[in-house]
């Protein structure tokens, strides 16, 4: 079987790769990944909070009571000349990624504002990255905040960073937009070389009887990767972006049913968590039986054969599918 596949101008050898989480912080699971096939790694996020964080924090203590004697001011140098910690371990990591791992490794950076943070895409493309996965994770809560002003923090971001690196970069969505399709197409036609859809928006729980917020995390399930097939089938052929879909991918299944609506690759994440590195080999010995049993030949032979261009009937991934889900609850 032919699992070959293309993302971002990358080739890749099959289209499963672990997204971005803790997985990717151990060297030696990074190697286990590899070794059980994944395609290329998506490594844990840089956030922007932890960048400004530790900056704040260093120049904090560089200041603090230097203005008892002043022959202090000489001691250290100014805080500009210090390399954030955090970050500085991100790109010693990513460069021992690519010193150990012959498979791509795409960076993710994370964040809101148009701040430093963005500055260290370069420092990713510096340390070898192959690729950048911009997370612009941002959940309006402003209620004066115009869709207008939201998105043009988006494309804003996607420039910045594709003036500053020249290797792909990626655009990591969430899917609370008022028109989300039109949002792709034009961060598509901006620059962005390719979408992953969707980014996991955490909310906080209640403790009724502390009286208090709990920041819980629940692994994905199945059943989420509905969203992203929805778009996956929309998209296809509509965008020049490649198009990753990432959110409920634990099986087999799931990685057949993505590629078919349209996905050029999938990423995994909870599955990798849950059930370990080792879960790649079978998730893809598992497809390569399938192809077998249905007749398939390649992933370029499925792809897209079950998007919104090639089912008999489009409105399936539009209003019609909710009458007819409600229509088939048991």
């Amino acid at each position: 079987m032919d699992l070959s596949t293309t993302y971002l101008g990358l080739s890749l050898k099959n289209p499963l790769i672990p997204a971005a989480s803790p997985i990717s912080r151990d060297l030696d699971t990074a190697k286990r990944l590899e070794d059980s096939g994944a395609a290329a790694l998506v490594m844990y996020s840089l956030f922007e909070e932890q960048v400004r964080h530790e900056g704040q924090e260093l120049d904090h203590f560089l200041d603090f009571g230097s203005e008892s004697y002043a022959e202090s001011l000489n001691f250290l140098p100014e805080p500009d000349e210090f390399c954030n910690l955090e970050a500085q371990e991100y790109i010693k990591h990513l460069s021992s990624l690519k010193r150990s791992l012959d498979i791509p490794i795409i960076a993710s950076l994370n964040g809101v504002s148009n701040g430093g943070w963005i500055r260290y895409a370069q420092r990713m493309e510096e340390a070898g990255a192959d690729a950048i996965e911009l997370n612009i994770y941002y959940a309006p809560t402003e209620i004066d905040l115009t869709p207008q002003d939201l998105e043009r923090r988006y494309f804003e971001d996607l420039k910045t960073v594709k003036r500053s690196v020249k290797i792909p970069v990626s655009m990591k969505l969430g899917p609370f937009f008022t028109s989300f399709g039109n949002l792709a197409k034009r961060l598509s036609e901006e620059g962005a070389d390719g979408l992953v859809l969707f980014n996991r928006f955490f909310g906080p729980d209640i403790d009724i009887e502390n009286l208090e917020l709990l920041h819980t995390m629940k692994l994905s399930s199945t059943f989420e990767n509905r969203l992203p097939l929805r778009w996956m089938a929309i998209l296809y052929g509509n965008v020049k972006a490649s198009l990753a879909a990432s959110g409920g991918i634990h099986s087999a299944l799931d990685v057949l049913k993505m590629v078919m609506a349209g996905a050029d690759v999938t990423m995994m994440a909870s599955a990798l968590l849950r059930n370990g590195a080792t879960h790649i080999a079978t998730v893809l010995n598992d497809m390569q039986q399938w192809m077998e049993e249905n007749d398939y030949e390649s992933i370029e032979q499925m792809k897209g054969s079950l998007s919104c261009r090639a089912v008999a009937d489009p409105s399936d991934y539009g209003r019609t599918n909710y009458m007819r889900s409600l229509q088939s609850y048991l």
